[in-house]
């Protein structure tokens, strides 16, 4: 039976639990696992540390955990892919996809604006790829034979631009495309439609939603996610199985948080954009903020981040963040409560200042992540702080 989208999010990994005689998922934290078959599991170990799926026997957990794998198996069923490998951060997930391409070539094309601590890993060659950084419609003009891997971020951090993954990928020919899709979640953005190999996320961010796991993960081909346990194994950046449940469970109520924090997103972005403190708005879903006309068609709604930028730059910025009550000063998104932030210094602050500013990255700029509260207490907080 086709499940819908809401419903599949509720009973995904959990297929076998009427089996089982249980109703929540089990978290398993065995480090080590007994080998009635020393010779069979010896075996499996091998298939395991090249990369394979789990047959028969988990025997370490650094090669396998039973509850990461439920939580891997439900997030590939909300992307539409074949396999999913979860790792101990987002930058893990992104490190490790990274030495995974290595095996077709050095260069990576990488398109900007991006998270901060991203463009930082890519730009400093600390993994050996060789980085061309590029606007969207110039990714073509990049690719050479050596090409292994185009990386995008859409929505952007903290901009908010909308990339046309169907048009990356027509510019990207054989190339393999990675998409941070972490800003939109699989509720209202599934790039393996569009035609990208690897959809990356945050898992810290919406997936866990409430600020208590760190988590990345990688939704793509088996093929390619052979490669990527592989990577897991030899570098150790597993995910704790207590990690692995909090995502899981995460997943049951994503859609209604997502939906639910877009909405007041939305309204949020109006009131800020006719306040005579904010220069300019960025968010999908206003006026202009769609210029390729994605929503719809790319993307189901514009999300729940939205960034401006204050009249008053630098100054302006700080004295928000010092003023603000209800909205929590931090970096991190997709919780359910509301965090704003300061690009400039914080998110990206590992970025030169002449690439934030090329970016539009500015020293006045403000991201909000739209959380669970009541619209009108979120924004009687920010029009107090503005005043």
């Amino acid at each position: 039976m086709k499940l819908a989208f809401d419903t599949l999010a509720v009973h995904a990994g959990r297929e076998d639990f009427r089996e089982l005689g249980i109703h929540v998922p089990p978290i398993d934290l065995s480090t080590t696992n007994p080998m009635g078959d020393p010779v069979g599991c010896g075996e499996e170990l091998g298939h395991l540390a090249s990369g394979g799926d789990v047959r028969n026997c988990a025997v370490y957990a650094r090669l396998y955990n039973p509850t990461v794998g439920r939580f891997e198996k439900a997030l590939s069923q909300l992307e539409g892919t074949e396999a999913t490998v979860a790792f101990a951060s987002g930058m893990a997930a992104l490190s490790a996809l990274l030495l995974a391409v290595r095996e077709d070539g050095d260069h990576v094309v990488a398109v900007r604006p991006m998270y901060g601590s991203s463009d930082h890993l890519l730009a400093s060659g600390m993994l050996g790829a060789r980085v061309d950084f590029c606007r969207p419609d110039e990714v073509g003009d990049h690719i050479r034979p050596e090409t292994a891997l185009v990386f995008v971020e859409t929505p952007s951090n903290p901009t908010l631009d909308l990339v046309d993954i169907a048009d990356v990928v027509r510019q990207a020919g054989k190339v393999p495309v990675g998409v941070d899709s972490t800003f939109a979640t699989p509720v209202l953005q599934r790039p393996v439609e569009q035609g990208a190999t690897f959809v990356l996320h945050s898992g810290t961010k919406f997936l866990g939603g409430h600020g208590d796991v760190v988590a990345g993960t990688i939704s793509t081909t088996e093929a390619w996610a052979r490669r990527l346990r592989s990577v897991r194994v030899m570098t150790g950046a597993l995910i704790h199985p207590l990690g692995a449940y909090l995502l899981h469970r995460g997943l049951q109520t994503l859609p209604i948080r997502v939906r639910t924090a877009q909405a007041s997103a939305r309204a949020l972005a109006e009131r800020l954009s006719g306040h005579p403190a904010v220069a300019r708005v960025q968010y999908p879903g206003l006026p202009g903020g769609d210029p390729k006309g994605l929503l719809g068609r790319q993307m189901k709604g514009p999300g729940s981040l939205l960034s401006f930028d204050l009249r008053g730059g630098l100054d302006a910025a700080l004295s928000l963040l010092s003023r603000v009550r209800l909205a929590t000063p931090a970096v991190s998104l997709g919780s359910c409560d509301t965090l704003i932030q300061h690009p400039w210094s914080m998110t990206h602050r590992v970025v030169p200042p002449e690439t934030k500013r090329e970016m539009g990255v500015t020293e006045g700029l403000i991201r909000l992540s739209v959380g669970l509260e009541d619209p009108e207490d979120l924004w009687a907080d920010l029009e107090q702080a503005l005043a």
